[in-house]
């Protein structure tokens, strides 16, 4: 994941999967647990833009030599000040964000951990991921803000009339994927609104995404659009830079969605709202299960 404006990688501790829980008294701080641990590790966040809600994070977890390193299943607790115990705890899961056969730049991760928790208050939350029992812990903190940049779920989705390959001649102008992602490139955001069609759209650049973070969103996209052809769901791809060159800046459908990060995607029903967002990186299962549950469409392959 990448911030637009700074174009910058994000270090920090997100949390996922997060069940209710209530800290007792002479419980361990965030901080004491987190001192505890044998090892400390860097976390670097693939998500940043949350609002009150259900909130979707996901992080990678590094290791003092900067290689990345991978469990199952990460333990997570989180509190309203590093001087206070965990008000609730849960469990951040290890997504595969790569479909088969995928070629990886190097550096760039194939898997992060992925899940949701559910604040409600806006704030800046600590949180500590433990790997391996105890012995290698992370700390950091998530703001969360009262709606975020991003549209939020339920929000309208811009009606964006990204280019498609009826008004657009030169691929190249519609997208930085290799080989072309043409199947994501036959209907713009505007068209599916007005005809009322659920759709996937996704903003990402295949050849300028060189964060750890964000995955080959693209190929996860067009992968699961497979599952889905020959249904009334349709898959659309947006580059992020005007006139896919990033000293640019973000391009004109990038900025009418507000988008503080690359990549973005969203699920849009056939009443125009938004079913379902995803920030950075994201798993095929992640995906196909959110289409199936948010707009409804079950797929016709497996």
């Amino acid at each position: 994941m990448r911030r637009l404006a700074t174009v910058a990688l994000l270090a920090a501790l997100a949390t996922a999967g997060l069940a209710a829980g209530v800290a007792r008294a002479g419980d361990p701080t965030i901080e004491k647990r987190w001192q505890s641990a044998k090892t400390h590790v860097t976390l670097v966040l693939g998500t940043s833009d949350y609002g009150t809600g259900d909130v979707r994070v996901s992080f990678l977890v590094i290791g003092r030599d900067g290689r990345l390193l991978t469990s199952p299943r990460a333990r997570l607790s989180v509190s309203k000040g590093l001087k206070e115990p965990a008000f609730t705890t849960g469990t951040a899961v290890l997504e595969d964000t790569s479909p088969p056969g995928a070629k990886l730049d190097a550096g760039e991760a194939g898997q992060i951990f992925v899940g949701h928790v559910r604040l409600t208050a806006p704030g800046t939350y600590w949180l500590l991921a433990e790997l391996d029992g105890k012995s290698i812990s992370g700390l950091g903190n998530v703001i969360v803000r009262a709606h975020p940049a991003a549209p939020a779920v339920g929000d309208r989705a811009p009606a964006s009339r990204t280019p498609t390959l009826a008004t657009t001649k030169d691929i190249a102008r519609l997208t930085t994927r290799v080989p072309p992602d043409r199947e994501l490139l036959q209907v713009s955001v505007a068209d599916a609104l007005r005809r009322k069609q659920p759709f996937v759209v996704v903003f990402a650049t295949p050849k300028f995404c060189s964060s750890r973070t964000c995955g080959p969103v693209v190929d996860v996209v067009n992968a699961v659009r497979k599952r889905w052809a020959g249904t009334a769901v349709r898959f659309i791809h947006v580059e992020i830079y005007t006139d896919n060159v990033p000293s640019k800046g973000p391009n004109t459908w990038v900025l009418e969605w507000k988008l503080p990060t690359e990549p973005w995607t969203f699920l849009v029903g056939t009443d125009g709202r938004v079913k379902a967002r995803f920030e950075g990186a994201l798993s095929q299962g992640e995906l196909a299960s959110a289409i199936e549950r948010s707009l409804g469409v079950a797929a016709l392959r497996g």
